[in-house]
């Protein structure tokens, strides 16, 4: 069971500040998923061709980006994890605040682009389980 719930309107409060660190980590986790699509390609190419000059300073660089990128993406979601709010989906920024509703705990649903946190799911249905707000719970 989780430790802290929120109500909507401390959700909502909150989703200024978490939107940035969850866009940082998306971000970061880009350019981390970039750097390894170059240096994969790079390898194949060494291999391939049994050898090949390489820009060793720009394969520093590119590499000292993706740590950089890596320790980013970890400290938002750390910072985020503090918050007692999960990140559920870091590919498209999805947001579950749980919330206790008539002694039950639902989680609150945002995710990055929308305005406000508008839908909400039960703890095992997840995403494709959204209903808007006004919709049976939360109030």
């Amino acid at each position: 069971m989780t430790e802290r719930t929120f109500t909507l309107e401390e959700a909502q409060t909150l989703v200024p500040v978490l939107e940035s660190l969850l866009r940082s980590a998306m971000e970061g986790k880009k350019l981390i998923q970039e750097v390894e699509a170059e240096l994969q390609e790079t390898n194949s190419r060494i291999f391939l061709s049994g050898g090949s000059n390489v820009d060793v300073i720009k394969v520093a660089r590119r590499k000292a980006a993706r740590d950089k990128a890596v320790q980013t993406v970890k400290d938002s979601l750390a910072a985020i994890d503090s918050t007692g709010v999960q990140v559920k989906d870091l590919d498209i920024g999805l947001l579950d605040f749980p919330c206790m509703v008539d002694d039950e705990v639902v989680l609150l649903c945002w995710k990055a682009g929308e305005d406000t946190i508008e839908f909400w799911h039960g703890l095992e249905e997840g995403f494709r389980g959204r209903k808007p707000i006004d919709e049976d719970k939360p109030n």
